[in-house]
């Protein structure tokens, strides 16, 4: 399976608004990605959200 690697390319797609829970430890390694790669929390949580279901076993 290859590596998830962050876009830093904004998509322009539509998008719904969704409340979801996260543990303080994962929101903080996604933080730190977001402002690492000068994109959006949301960017990036989209970007591993397609990456999981990509590869995702059947």
């Amino acid at each position: 399976m290859e590596k998830l690697q962050i876009n830093t390319h904004k998509k322009g797609v539509d998008t719904i608004t969704r409340t979801i829970r996260i543990n303080g430890t994962t929101f903080d390694k996604i933080t730190e990605i977001a402002e690492k790669n000068n994109i959006s929390f949301n960017n990036v949580i989209n970007q591993i959200i397609e990456y999981g279901l990509k590869n995702m076993e059947e």
